[in-house]
């Protein structure tokens, strides 16, 4: 058994009392000269617990703060470190990546189709019009575009979950395939026909038909990876597309 150490046991018992919700955004960690005493530990080994605390996005910690670290807000950014560094120890395939990308779109269009406002169906309308101007300038104002499309679709969706899931696994598989997009041959091709389909996905969520948006969806991301996805992991995914 793997003996703990003590700052370990720092962390575990602020991150047990974060998670619990006995320890809320803003309220304020004891000081070091308090977690010392309740700990029985050097200042050290304080020091070393909120350090892992910081990086992992639980608290803000300044040495010598007399009032304590502060118990930040939920970030996105947690969650992308950690899904990022399973990706880079291959942990997580691209393929695997791709495939929950494709179920993350696939419900945000399906719940975009049943409860996106005129407001919402603007700004989903306004992107693809931004991709469609930047597909002969620049590849980086079509991502952005592109990005911005997906980001309105998964507030539409009203689930917070979705689009936090949705914005950290983009970033990661786009990170992972970004040198072999930014070398494709075909690469204004590629824009072309990720515009027809983001069109095609929209008219779906604008008549309210959220199962062919999701459909849609699928489709797309599947049409728009498969090229970068290995041939082995490529089954996963068609399964996605099996009714």
């Amino acid at each position: 058994m793997r003996t703990i150490r003590a700052y370990e046991r720092i962390v575990e018992q602020v991150e047990g009392a974060i998670e619990s919700g006995t320890l809320t955004p803003g309220q304020r960690l004891p000081s070091e000269r308090d977690l010392m005493a309740q700990f029985s530990v050097s200042r050290s080994t304080v020091r070393e617990a909120l350090r892992v605390l910081q990086a992992r996005g639980f608290v803000q910690s300044r040495p010598g703060d007399p009032n304590g670290a502060e118990v930040l807000p939920f970030s996105p950014a947690a969650l992308h470190r950690s899904m990022t560094t399973l990706a880079r120890v291959d942990e997580l395939s691209l393929g695997e990546l791709v495939q929950f990308r494709m179920v993350l779109d696939a419900s945000a269009n399906l719940l975009a189709a049943r409860l996106r406002t005129e407001e919402q169906l603007a700004e989903m309308d306004a992107a693809i019009d931004r991709m469609r101007k930047a597909a002969e300038v620049s590849y980086d104002e079509f991502s952005a575009a592109d990005v911005a499309f997906h980001d309105a679709v998964a507030r539409a969706s009203r689930n917070k979950l979705i689009q936090i899931s949705t914005e950290v696994v983009r970033s990661i598989v786009v990170n992972l395939i970004a040198g072999k997009l930014a070398s494709s041959d075909d690469r204004v091709a590629l824009m072309r026909r990720s515009i027809r389909h983001h069109e095609e996905v929209l008219d779906a969520v604008r008549a309210g038909d959220g199962a062919l948006a999701a459909r849609l969806s699928r489709e797309t991301m599947y049409d728009y990876y498969l090229d970068y996805v290995p041939a082995d992991e490529r089954p996963a995914l068609r399964a996605l597309l099996e009714d």
